[in-house]
């Protein structure tokens, strides 16, 4: 989703709990691949892999200027055979220790066996964050948790574009002179758009 549409949907969700919430779990997300240098690990559901989610990570992790952004994709059905970046396996959220952070991304129930991987990494010191539709078992092993209601207007897929977009303007920094300018000419504004002072 390119930012005109992220505008557009921001637009529509002005004035909802949406926008907040979804700033608030991108700031944790940041907050915690940044604090640690890195080790950002993405998984999906056995049906479900969060392909367009990554996508945007890395795109946010270019522009921004924070690498840190830019997950591994872990898959259920990897393959040895499969592209290096394509063949990270649910063993590696086992394998996940402290300063790692874990994004699991759930539109259906997790299942038994992700469950118990996550558990693990959490155990071992891994920052767990969750992104699902309500999912009790893994709201509770999730440091951070944000769950999309069954509304047609914020499902899941609106909430992962809302929280990556502002995982990476958040986490861009503003040239000190390009912010001076901004306040200046903010100042400005509100000196020629306030009405005139009433004197009796």
């Amino acid at each position: 989703m390119d930012a005109v549409r992220v505008a557009l949907l921001r637009e529509v969700l002005a004035g909802t709990e949406w926008l907040g919430a979804t700033r608030r779990f991108a700031g944790a997300l940041r907050g915690s691949v940044v604090s640690y240098g890195g080790g950002l690990l993405l998984v999906g559901t056995a049906d479900y892999e969060p392909w367009h989610l990554a996508a945007h990570l890395v795109d946010e992790a270019a522009w921004s200027g924070t690498p840190e952004l830019a997950p591994t994709l872990v898959r259920h059905s990897a393959r040895h055979s499969d592209p290096a970046h394509l063949a990270v396996g649910l063993g590696r959220v086992s394998a996940a220790r402290r300063g790692e952070t874990l994004l699991v991304v759930a539109p259906s129930a997790p299942g038994a066996a992700l469950l118990e991987r996550v558990h693990d990494a959490r155990r071992a010191g891994a920052t767990v964050l969750s992104l699902n539709t309500g999912d009790r078992e893994l709201d509770a092993l999730a440091h951070e948790a944000l769950a999309a209601p069954a509304e047609p207007v914020v499902d899941l897929d609106t909430v992962q574009h809302l929280v990556s977009a502002a995982a990476g303007e958040d986490a861009a920094p503003e040239p000190r002179g390009r912010r001076r300018f901004r306040e200046r000419l903010s100042r400005l504004t509100d000196r020629l758009t306030s009405p005139p002072p009433t004197h009796w």
